[in-house]
């Protein structure tokens, strides 16, 4: 498996410094969060594409994915949906990144059949466009939506090869779901796993891996059983945090921890 980290946990930070980050303590590649806050956001024009893409070529390392906040189950109409999900699309087309994270969003409001045929609906529209692209939209366990389960429905109704699955282990495991069973539910969507430590499930603070309560051993376990080659990439919520301990010194205990972990479940 290969390791990765999301910029999330370095909010803001320049370009240069977390592609330094990366090769320094030997991650393979980045998630890079889609914000207007961020250096890469769908703002940018083509020129300053290029440019990204060139940095992330000349580090050697990979742009796993765009972690978009497109909520393809939220209410309200399709349009600026689709095409929030078509400038995230375009933004990891023009990176050379092979996915695009989006979340669900359902509603309160929504009955469970509504907020999974509305999600479905909007990623079914976009999927024929991912394909042109060469990019795959991944759903996140998440919010409305948290555990493989509840994924698995909407992606059930796509029936897509081009939109599949992204799973967050703190919110498959707050919603009550063993490893086993996120696996057996998402793996033939699988597109890469987010990995992070809390200190608990009522308080949901970042730490360093290993050092918290969610079944990280379970999980990799699980992927290397069956053979899963993919990406796990560190997601330190640093940004919603800000108590919490900076990313860059936990890089490389972090990547030891997983180090470890894949070489017992070897």
């Amino acid at each position: 498996m290969k390791l990765a980290f999301s910029t999330l946990g370095v909010p803001g930070l320049p370009l240069p410094e977390v592609l330094r980050l990366a090769t320094t303590y030997g991650y393979h590649g980045i998630e890079l969060r889609a914000h207007s806050e961020e250096p890469v956001h769908t703002g940018l024009d083509l020129a300053q594409r290029a440019d990204v893409a060139a940095e992330f070529k000349a580090a050697g390392v990979e742009v796993l994915g765009v972690a978009g906040y497109a909520r393809v189950a939220a209410p309200g109409p399709d349009a600026p949906v689709i095409e929030e999900l078509r400038r995230l699309l375009d933004l990891a087309r023009d990176l050379g990144a092979p996915f695009v994270r989006v979340f669900p969003g359902g509603a309160p409001e929504q009955s469970r059949e509504e907020a999974d045929a509305t999600a479905a609906r909007r990623l079914g529209t976009a999927a024929e466009y991912a394909a042109d692209l060469g990019v795959r939209i991944l759903l996140e366990t998440h919010d409305s939506h948290r555990t493989g389960a509840d994924a698995i429905r909407i992606l059930g109704l796509v029936g897509h090869h081009q939109v599949g699955s992204l799973w967050d282990v703190m919110h498959t495991w707050l919603g009550g779901e063993q490893p086993s069973e996120t696996y057996a539910a998402l793996s033939p969507t699988l597109g890469y796993v987010q990995v992070k430590d809390i200190v608990s499930a009522q308080d949901t603070t970042p730490v360093r891996l290993g050092t918290g309560v969610l079944p990280l051993t379970e999980c990799v376990e699980v992927l290397s059983r069956h053979g899963w080659d993919g990406w796990l990439c560190w997601e330190y919520e640093k940004r919603w945090y800000e108590a919490a301990a900076p990313l860059p010194g936990l890089l490389g205990p972090g990547r030891e921890h997983l180090a470890r972990l894949l070489n017992e479940s070897a």
